[in-house]
């Protein structure tokens, strides 16, 4: 593990592209589409999520194989390829893109997520000022992140500068009311914050990690999607639940329904040239 300010002998492995170096052309064939995963898939995600707080590495694991699976269908195989996951907390989906032969690098701003053992060469380092050059990677990858920045615009801003122009761009989220938009204290957010989080101390006995505000921000499927299908330096390839097994394009297009329905908002964006 290193921290931002000397990670310098391994940040230029991520820095060492020129704007005149070749990169791997990337993407999916012309006219790919990603298909709904199976009803099978979905219940797996789901009975691990259940079981997350007492066997969290089965549950992690199984996500990060789901989730280079999606960019894997977008973008091709990842082998090869100059990956950035960006709040990763454990490592997992670090892990899961060198496994299949990406060069990926885990930016982290908690100590306290890294776990025992991080990935090698992790850099502690703030998702709203990375220490990387411009359009350096073929992935920016973010999984459930934006929901905890007080500012998600700069921290997209941010994943979609240090990607390079054509390169694919992968933004996770559970929103504010998704039934499970309250995490912890769940679904009692939905009576407010400062109520569900004193239930979860009485019956718990513990304070929440989440606190509204702090940690954890009210973010809405229908502004996000217009703030970033307004900006011109992305292109938006697909805005679908992350893990429904059917309809999962369809139910973001409703809007109010898509609030509550979606869970989790899956954005893969396309880096457009300048």
């Amino acid at each position: 593990m290193r921290r931002a300010g000397d990670a310098g002998s391994r940040l230029r492995v991520v820095r060492g592209w020129s704007r005149s170096s070749p990169r791997p052309s990337g993407g999916a064939p012309v006219g790919r589409r990603y298909k709904d995963p199976s009803v099978r898939r979905s219940l797996a995600l789901f009975r691990a999520f259940r079981r997350e707080q007492v066997d969290p590495e089965a549950c992690y694991s199984l996500l990060a194989r789901d989730s280079v699976d999606q960019v894997e269908a977008y973008d091709g195989p990842v082998a090869g390829r100059t990956v950035v996951d960006i709040g990763g907390g454990s490592g997992h989906f670090t892990e899961e893109f060198r496994r299949r032969g990406a060069d990926a690098y885990l930016f982290e701003p908690d100590v306290g997520e890294l776990g025992e053992k991080p990935p090698d060469s992790t850099v502690i380092a703030d998702g709203y000022l990375l220490p990387l050059y411009d359009g350096v990677a073929d992935v920016t990858f973010s999984s459930n992140v934006l929901e905890h920045v007080a500012d998600p615009q700069t921290f997209i801003s941010e994943l979609v500068r240090v990607t390079r122009p054509g390169g694919l761009i992968y933004v996770s989220f559970t929103n504010w009311l998704s039934p499970w938009g309250g995490h912890e204290w769940a679904p009692w957010h939905y009576l407010g914050a400062e109520r569900a989080r004193a239930r979860y101390r009485r019956r718990t006995g513990r304070t929440a990690k989440h606190a509204l505000g702090e940690n954890l921000f009210a973010v809405h499927i229908g502004p996000t999607l217009r703030q970033v299908r307004a900006r011109d330096d992305v292109r938006v390839v697909s805005a679908r639940s992350r893990y429904w097994p059917f309809l999962a394009e369809t139910v973001v297009k409703v809007p109010g329904i898509r609030e509550v329905a979606t869970w989790n908002l899956l954005l893969i964006l396309r880096r457009c040239p300048p």
